[in-house]
């Protein structure tokens, strides 16, 4: 790759603004992409409803602990049986709830332009969300901090592959908890303009979020409740168990009409069953029980279900990522989400510890089973390390590449069969022996023929031993640092943003949110 500068093609208004000669990369416009392949189905029919019926006799005879009083009295007023804290489903009550939710749904944030389809065909990436650490070439290992998180979001805004800013990229700790979300979602609405994510951490962070978002992009609560423009994602404690805070922040979510996804994180052989089968089926029976509840006390609330299946090293008990099984239990649920109706979410992972050939080939093996399982919402999509303790700004620039690839693997153009692009008449023309680099098919379409690459080197020997040669993660280091330079935040009315400002300083002066479940 050309080390110097290159002009970038920004997005038009969704791209993010560069000075003119000192882009960082030349990146593929803002787009939502839409994955035309037919999705990997490993299950025969068979298979389908065996899994199914586990997933239900599961909630019948052994059932779920939702440990949320309310979450419980909604679900006995439902009829379903109830002993304490243990709730049991019947099949026909599930599937009757599940029928209410949309098999898609938009988000809209503050810029129009970044409206989100979620479901069908459509796939959006997700930044990485929640590593406690961070890592880079210059200053090493080391735990979350406030200037970091600042980082994470500009390179969220700046690609135009990454859609959603979704749950902090490195938690802040030198912000104390109980105003940690105010600070990083103030700078999440004014440093980025895509969609934002709440934690479901109790009731002041998930109303605090909910009105920040409300105030950033002018509505009225009427505006904000009329359409989705925030998410949710709630994971249970597997194996069976759904905790208070966040069955709480999924019910105000879904009351005011906002997105939740449910994911629960089921790893084979320590949270779940050691068979893939068995585990997909508990972390849909989990699934599908919060599902239930947010359409019983919300008919027809957005929600999604997430997949977060994986296997353990069994001498160690490490979780592993992006392993034949992890690939294979992503498409499992893909096709059992399906059934259901519901759009699905998964995850860009690996268990690499630096960005190194085991991160790449783990984080693109997960991806791939994203396209494969026809994912919509790909969590971790850039950026994560270490079973997600560590957030890289090099793994980010470096995943954001093979986000590239697969957009453009998407793209209808590269398998068009037009009779133009059958090129008769072109390979007449060049004939036996010849090239193509200077016949006029060619010379018509080489700038958007091809994927043009930012981190990836593709230069013969020569010119890569001639040109001082680095490794991509050199190569990614400079970028990010490029990037940083260059930024600009996109602009938000000043009247809005002044508001922002004083809801922070006033819920800060309140206490912000208890730290004490």
């Amino acid at each position: 790759m050309n080390e110097e500068p290159r002009k970038r093609r920004a997005g038009g208004r969704a791209g993010n603004k560069a000075r003119a000669g000192s882009a960082a990369i030349d990146q593929m416009p803002w787009r939502i992409p839409v994955n035309p392949d037919a999705p990997v189905e490993p299950l025969d029919a068979e298979g389908v409803e065996r899994i199914h019926r586990g997933a239900m006799r599961i909630l019948k005879e052994i059932g779920i602990e939702f440990l949320n009083p309310d979450a419980v009295a909604h679900l006995k007023r439902a009829g379903c049986k109830v002993d304490g804290t243990n709730v049991k489903f019947d099949e026909a009550f599930v599937m009757e709830m599940v029928a209410r939710a949309p098999s898609e749904f938009t988000i809209t944030p503050r810029n129009l332009d970044r409206e989100l389809i979620i479901g069908g065909k459509h796939m959006v990436f997700v930044n990485v969300s929640s590593p406690p650490n961070a890592w880079d070439l210059e200053r090493g290992k080391r735990s979350g901090d406030f200037e970091t998180f600042k980082e994470f979001m500009k390179l969220t805004q700046y690609f135009n592959c990454i859609h959603i800013a979704g749950g902090y990229p490195v938690e802040p700790i030198d912000i104390h908890p109980s105003v940690r979300h105010l600070d990083c979602l103030y700078e999440k609405l004014t440093l980025t303009d895509k969609v934002v994510h709440a934690y479901s951490l109790g009731a002041e962070r998930v109303e605090d979020v909910m009105e920040m978002t409300r105030i950033a992009g002018g509505l009225s609560e009427e505006e904000f409740q009329a359409k989705p423009r925030m998410y949710t994602n709630i994971n249970s404690v597997s194996p069976l168990k759904h905790d208070y805070p966040m069955l709480d922040g999924a019910m105000r979510l879904a009351k005011r009409g906002q997105p939740v996804v449910v994911t629960p994180f089921t790893l084979a052989g320590a949270m779940a069953p050691v068979t893939m089968a068995g585990a997909v089926a508990l972390s849909l029976a989990e699934a599908l029980a919060a599902i239930a509840l947010l359409q019983f006390i919300a008919p027809g609330c957005p929600v999604a279900i997430g997949t977060f299946t994986s296997n353990v090293d069994m001498k160690s008990g490490a979780p592993a990522f992006g392993t034949p099984e992890y690939m294979r239990a992503t498409q499992m649920t893909g096709q059992m989400v399906r059934k259901y109706g519901v759009p699905l979410r998964s995850s860009g992972v690996c268990a690499a510890n630096v960005p190194d050939g085991q991160s790449m080939w783990e984080t693109s093996n997960s991806l791939w089973a994203a396209v494969q399982s026809r994912t919509n919402m790909v969590y971790h999509a850039a950026g994560w390390l270490e079973g997600g303790l560590i957030a890289s700004p090099e793994k980010f620039v470096m995943d954001c590449e093979v986000l590239q690839m697969i957009q453009r693997y998407f793209e209808e153009a590269t398998f068009a069969t037009t009779e133009d692009d059958i090129a008769f008449d072109a390979i007449k023309e060049v004939g036996a022996g010849g090239h193509y680099f200077g016949c006029q098919h060619t010379q018509e379409r080489y700038t958007t023929a091809f994927y043009a690459p930012f981190v990836s080197d593709w230069r013969n020997y020569e010119a890569w031993q001639n040109d001082g040669s680095v490794w991509t993660p050199e190569r990614a280091h400079r970028i990010y640092k490029q990037i940083l330079e260059e930024f600009e935040a996109p602009p938000m009315n000043g009247d809005h943003q002044e508001e922002l400002r004083r809801f922070v300083a006033r819920r800060k002066q309140e206490g912000g949110a208890p730290t004490d479940f």
